[in-house]
């Protein structure tokens, strides 16, 4: 079978031609710019483009199948060329499903978490030696390619709600029919997609709703939206999760489950959140408690998410994906209560759509109030690069609403003031989408160790 991406640049896009390409497929591709980590991955494994840009060429009766991404537009030539041959065109999560419709589907979902939740609970199956496939949005350690098919049992998904491709307007995680699903919580994102909360919470409730008969929906229990969709559903059994009891000992997170403790690497309320509906997810396919947490101790995280790279005795810095505000106070929150006794700065980027919007920037306010200092980072050309109304540093101060809050719209300033405030016991946070207008995180992390 002959498989060919247009726009196979993206992380899922990438990551799946990969595994096409070791389940024995041809895979060809094609983008108009490919950035590392994808660049380097699709050419050690063969399928990087001859050349970039589209190529009608490309587009042959000798194909059998288009995986068309979302970076493509409606008007790309060689989907032109794709529709007009009558060749099969599927959205990256409609081929997923393909693949797996006769697996026990295992879906994760949620404004938050789902890439952490989904990383642990494929960490634990591989500690314990339960075959899974998977799809992950992030890098783990042990893997080098986030997605997998072969004959298992089960097959593992991070559900993202954002579109499936430019020819179907679908959330991803529509496609999937779970058999067992987790739904972390509601908090509104991709504003540019769902104008309204609304509009946003609605396919929530659809994706609750294609949960396959007699199958399992786990859901957070405070969030007052899931509470609701939770409500309605008849055709699965609906289970709640709270946050697991713990305590911090020594900049320590120690879990306490039926009267035993577990070291954790991982920390934060959010993180003790997510771990608790990992677990009930296992639980479903036979995973005990105890089995459970002993294979969770060695978790260290997902690639970007509360990953620390940089550490000594005194300082420690943090990367994290954060950009939402649910997303960044649940952060900043997390580092400060794991270290009290440090300065804590926050320092975050404004870089997708719905941040740069002016209507959306009061979503922020107190979102880093935790933070003893807090920067936050824009830029004005991207502003304009997405067609956006311009907003301005005051805007953002405003928005995000607490005291502590300085807005920088030049990153060298920025990181040139962040180099000034390291000092012995402050703990950095850096959290962002993107990469504060090509600044080096590692090597800024390693240069302002003391």
């Amino acid at each position: 079978m002959h498989v060919h991406f247009i726009a196979i640049g993206g992380s899922a896009m990438h990551n799946l031609a990969m595994a096409l390409k070791r389940k024995g497929l041809e895979v060809t591709g094609s983008d108009d710019e490919i950035f590392e980590p994808s660049k380097s991955r699709l050419k050690k494994e063969g399928i990087y483009p001859k050349k970039m840009g589209w190529n009608v060429e490309n587009i042959h009766p000798g194909v059998d199948a288009i995986i068309l991404g979302m970076h493509a537009r409606k008007d790309n030539p060689e989907l032109l060329a794709a529709q007009e041959m009558g060749l099969k065109i599927y959205s990256y999560p409609e081929f997923v499903y393909e693949q797996s419709k006769d697996q026990i589907r295992i879906v994760i979902g949620g404004s938050h978490g789902k890439t952490s939740i989904t990383s642990m609970i494929l960490h634990v199956m591989q500690n314990l030696e339960i075959k899974t496939d998977f799809l992950v949005g992030a890098l783990l350690d042990g893997f080098d390619c986030m997605v997998q098919f072969s004959d298992a049992k089960y097959m593992l998904i991070e559900g993202d709600e954002y579109l499936s491709s430019p020819l179907d307007l679908r959330p991803k995680f529509h496609w999937y029919k779970p058999n067992i699903a987790l739904l972390s919580g509601v908090a509104w994102d991709h504003i540019n997609v769902f104008p309204t909360f609304e509009n946003y919470v609605e396919q929530f409730k659809i994706f609750a709703e294609d949960v396959q008969e007699n199958g399992k929906l786990i859901y957070f229990e405070k969030d007052p939206v899931l509470q609701n969709i939770a409500g309605e559903i008849k055709q699965a059994t609906t289970i709640p999760y709270n946050t697991l009891n713990y305590t911090i000992v020594n900049n320590k997170t120690v879990v306490e489950f039926e009267g035993k403790a577990y070291p954790m690497h991982v920390f934060g309320a959010h993180n003790l959140q997510n771990m608790n509906g990992a677990r009930l997810i296992l639980n479903e396919i036979g995973v005990s408690n105890h089995d459970f947490f002993n294979a969770i101790q060695s978790f260290k995280g997902a690639a970007k998410r509360l990953e620390t790279i940089a550490e000594n005795d005194k300082t420690i810095v943090f990367k994290d994906f954060a950009h939402s505000p649910s997303k960044l106070k649940a952060t900043t929150q997390a580092v400060k209560e794991q270290f009290p006794e440090r300065k804590l700065i926050a320092c975050m980027e404004l870089h997708t759509f719905s941040s740069l919007k002016k209507a959306f920037l009061p979503e922020y306010k107190n979102a880093m109030a935790a933070a003893d200092k807090a920067y936050v980072y824009f830029s004005p050309e991207v502003v304009k690069h997405k067609k956006l109304a311009p907003i301005t540093a005051e805007d953002v101060r405003l928005g995000f609403g607490t005291e502590n809050v300085t807005v920088f719209t030049d990153s060298t300033v920025l990181f040139e003031q962040l180099e000034k405030e390291m000092k012995p016991l402050t703990n950095l946070l850096l959290m962002s989408s993107g990469n504060f207008n090509g600044i080096d995180l590692n090597d800024f992390a390693k240069k302002v160790m003391l």
